[in-house]
């Protein structure tokens, strides 16, 4: 008669190894799945700046389009409580002026170390154009 795999003990040590081995994979796998995630997460970094400003532009380029069409030829600024305008403009003025205050922040953001401040700025000036638009069609 044939032997079935030894005695228990090598048998047991059959299957010690065997667990062995699936767990150094184990490892493996995790070791490859965290050196993904650090990568993407260094990137992520490098990129941020970009990545922060992308939204940014986009919507202040569909704010100054939209206010494009919608605005009147001439705007009103700095409304008075009788409802009359102090000073007017030109509606191109009225959109470039905002757009470029938006990209003059995000420029400061990519020259500087900090980016989170000049970014926040960024976002508070696209309230600009909206206050403008919401100036010009509502008025007192």
């Amino acid at each position: 008669m044939k032997k079935s795999g030894g005695t228990a003990e090598q048998q047991g040590e059959a299957v010690q190894t065997a667990e062995v081995s699936g767990f150094e994979k184990f490892k493996a796998v995790v070791s490859k799945t965290n050196y993904v995630i650090n990568l993407i997460g260094v990137w992520l970094f490098r990129l941020r700046k970009i990545v922060m400003a992308a939204p940014v532009v986009y919507v202040a380029l569909k704010l100054a389009s939209y206010n494009t069409a919608h605005l009147p030829e001439q705007v009103g600024i700095d409304l008075q409580a009788t409802g009359e305008f102090a000073q007017t403009i030109s509606r191109n003025l009225a959109v470039t002026g905002p757009l470029g205050l938006t990209l003059a922040c995000l420029l400061l953001m990519f020259c500087s170390r900090k980016t989170i401040y000049p970014w926040a700025i960024s976002i508070f000036t696209l309230t600009l154009p909206l206050l403008l638009l919401l100036s010009n069609t509502y008025p007192a």
